[in-house]
């Protein structure tokens, strides 16, 4: 990755103020209606693919390979599908069903651990049900990599996408992103007072006392098995055990941390991303900024992705599929509607935030996210869990 940006934190506040007009919209369409693909096939139009509220208000067009401009999608997948954002990839998908008539996608949806045994046990057992599986976060497509249930994806389906989101050999791509990053009011704090780093934080003065987290959900276990792969269990369940001395308070998910600090009841937490661009789409005027760390844990960029199944027999089928979610109005579609951080360089993300290439993560392997037992452990050792 990239040396961080000089200014590493982006401020949420003018989300909306200046919003350009006269957006270019893909293939030259914004008013809703269709353009014809390569396989005169009705496109949607760029509107149509983007959300809505004031994080999409005032973006440029989308840069990148237009599904116009793509393969049309003949025949039907298997799809295992995982994750909190299930929803809004299964919308994503049935969009493609309806550009593409004769192409349907046969779904199964469950979380992405789970997804992943069943991946490993049926290629094990000779009776692979999936052709592909779309996964939340990466510890899951790691899972079933290392487990050799996975055929390499095809260099068109790979090549949009930074070295830094894909697995080794091909083995799966990120699709949509997700940085770990620190919500804060900025009625109560500013920037200058939140640190650099990760491990600095217990000793932070304006935030002792002050912090929230979620350490039951699954973002800030990954989270945790970072800090585990970078800095060790001793230094890492030392940081737990510092912050829950220092105060921190338990939510049940990052969507209630975000939420916390906009009302002012919290001061700062640790959250994904998208959960303080969901409260600031819902409130613009809310007092509510991001901050990130930098080459630690804190600074995480964990990514849903695709792989595909080893045994399938619709390997160009597979590629073709990755390559529309890679496609300009797909990586809209996510930067709009879920907030994800694009996985291609030519799409913004939402609100002014850091692109990709300007945050500082660790460098750590993203499929050793699944070696996640250790983790637990050590939380339950630093009475983070029960």
């Amino acid at each position: 990755m990239s040396e961080p940006s000089t200014s590493r934190r982006r401020f949420l506040g003018a989300i909306g103020a200046g919003a350009l007009a006269g957006l270019a919209g893909c293939a030259g369409q914004t008013d809703g209606t269709t353009t014809e693909g390569a396989g005169n096939l009705d496109i949607p139009s760029l509107s149509q693919f983007r959300g809505s509220g004031t994080l999409a208000e005032g973006r440029p067009a989308p840069g990148g390979t237009s599904i116009a401009d793509l393969p049309d999608l003949s025949g039907s997948l298997n799809l295992y599908i995982g994750g909190g954002e299930g929803g809004i990839y299964l919308n994503f998908v049935e969009m493609l069903e309806e550009i593409y008539p004769d192409f349907s996608v046969f779904s199964s949806a469950a979380p992405s651990s789970s997804l992943a045994q069943t991946v490993v046990e049926e290629v094990e057992a000779g009776a692979a049900q999936a052709d592909v599986f779309w996964s939340i976060d990466a510890a899951s497509l790691g899972y079933v990599a290392n487990n050799d249930a996975y055929e390499p994806l095809a260099d068109a389906a790979l090549d949009p996408v930074p070295a830094d989101f894909q697995g080794e050999d091909g083995s799966w791509v990120g699709v949509a992103g997700r940085a770990r990053s620190v919500p804060y009011n900025t009625n109560a704090i500013s920037d200058s007072e939140i640190p650099e780093q990760i491990a600095q934080f217990p000793e932070t003065g304006p935030l002792q006392g002050t912090m929230g987290w979620a350490p039951t959900y699954g973002a800030f276990k990954s989270f945790v098995t970072a800090m585990r792969l970078q800095k060790g269990a001793d230094a890492t369940r030392q940081w737990l055990q510092s912050m829950g001395q220092a105060g921190t308070s338990s939510s049940p998910n990052e969507y209630v941390v975000a939420q916390e600090v906009a009302d002012g009841d919290l001061t700062a937490g640790f959250a994904n991303h998208y959960y303080a661009m969901r409260v600031k789409n819902q409130r613009p005027d809310a007092p509510l900024d991001l901050a990130f760390t930098s080459g630690d844990a804190g600074a995480l960029v964990n990514v849903a992705g695709a792989l595909q199944v080893k045994g399938t027999e619709k390997g160009d089928l597979v590629a073709d599929f990755v390559r529309h979610l890679l496609s300009a109005e797909a990586q809209e579609f996510f930067a709009t509607v879920s907030f994800a951080y694009p996985m291609i360089p030519d799409v913004e993300p939402v609100g002014g935030l850091p692109t990709v290439d300007e945050l500082n993560p660790p460098e750590i392997d993203l499929a050793d996210l699944s070696d996640l037992e250790p983790t637990l452990d050590l939380m339950r050792e630093a009475g983070v869990l029960g």
